[in-house]
């Protein structure tokens, strides 16, 4: 999972130069663990509703990060989930470890179900200490033994936050949708063809393909200027 979402990332950061930069800084190994968690609350749970607009994420349930794991901060009533990823989710490799990366998400119902299971169980991995390398092998063995389920279909989820922070590598992601599939042609959606607003990777051996749609205005109805035909987002 991380490869696929990572790579569109990096695609989208490198059509997009504001939204992109060298990594500096090489995360070795994990920090202690204090530094991954948000000390407030209720800061937490505003940035993870801040991925999606007002009218989706204020009935959502929300997740935060505890030590051990993701756990339900609200209770939501409209099927979409919110959260904050991390590093291991989040970031490209050599930010793997990158503490301060947070990246906000809400997931539909379907993408709570079926895609949501698998940033849990890297979350868990990773917090364990095991290494990219390591929990992407647990990960493509959980799929393959159907302990995580397939993509259900309507899966998606809004990434539309400008306030999160990607990592060293793509500090600041594009206001995007993403929809997930289970091992689907990226052909049937145009996807990748010179002119096509629509990106798209598979990895087979997570069977998994996601799609990305860029989108002009940042959760809180402005403008993305980063985004395609965008000028440079002012920091």
């Amino acid at each position: 999972m991380r490869f696929a979402m990572i790579a569109l990332l990096a695609a989208l950061g490198a059509a997009n130069p504001a939204s992109a930069q060298v990594a500096a800084t090489q995360y070795t190994k994990m920090a202690p663990i204090d530094q991954y968690l948000m000390a407030d609350r209720n800061a937490e749970i505003a940035l993870a509703r801040s991925a999606a607009p007002e009218a989706v994420s204020r009935d959502a349930e929300v997740l935060i990060l505890g030590r051990h794991g993701f756990e339900m901060a609200v209770k939501g009533t409209n099927g979409f989930v919110c959260i904050v990823g991390r590093s291991w989710t989040s970031a490209a490799d050599s930010d793997y470890w990158e503490p301060n990366v947070r990246v906000p998400m809400c997931l539909n119902a379907a993408a709570a179900y079926s895609y949501l299971p698998r940033i849990l169980k890297i979350t868990e991995l990773a917090m364990a200490g095991r290494t990219s390398a390591q929990v992407n092998e647990a990960m493509a063995a959980a799929i393959a033994s159907k302990e995580l389920p397939p993509m259900a279909p309507g899966a998606m989820c809004y990434m539309m936050s400008k306030l999160g922070n990607g990592g060293d590598s793509i500090p600041h992601w594009p206001a995007h949708l993403m929809f997930f599939y289970s091992a689907t042609d990226p052909a049937i959606w145009g996807a990748n063809l010179p002119g096509s607003p629509v990106l798209a990777m598979s990895d087979s051996l997570e069977r998994l393909t996601q799609f990305v749609i860029p989108v002009r205005r940042w959760s809180d109805g402005t403008e993305d200027r980063s985004g395609p035909g965008g000028n440079k987002r002012k920091e």
